[in-house]
């Protein structure tokens, strides 16, 4: 059974029985979808968008401690199940690659999506 999302309906402002509109926010880099009322700025904001924010903050600042091994010709570092849960997407696409860079001598990043940050150049400095 394919469920609606509730974000495809109308809602009614409480206060003014007008309809509301249909928009959303960033918040510390999450999109969460709001219904709003023009008339008296009541916003009320999709449960579930609200649901995936707080469970982003719960492990958004957690230190997670992994071994380091060697394998092959390579290094490996297991990320913990908690990260990949968190990343839905990520879990269909288990198989493919990451984006890694090494940011600042004790600063390596992994980046899940196909976003990939512009490094500096710094051959011009």
């Amino acid at each position: 059974m394919n469920m609606k999302d509730i974000y495809d309906t109308t809602i009614l402002c409480e206060g003014c029985n007008k309809k509301t509109t249909k928009g959303f926010i960033i918040k510390n880099g999450s999109k969460i979808r709001l219904w709003e009322c023009k008339d008296c700025s009541n916003r009320w904001f999709h449960p579930l968008d609200i649901q995936e924010y707080n469970n982003f903050q719960k492990i958004k600042n957690k230190q997670f401690r992994v071994k380091l091994r060697f394998v092959g010709n390579s290094y490996a570092v297991s990320i913990p199940r908690e990260i990949i849960d968190f990343q839905e997407e990520l879990r269909e696409e288990i198989d493919k690659m990451l984006s890694m860079s090494l940011e600042e001598p004790e600063k390596l990043s992994i980046f899940f999506s196909k976003r990939i940050k512009k490094i500096l150049n710094t051959d011009n400095i």
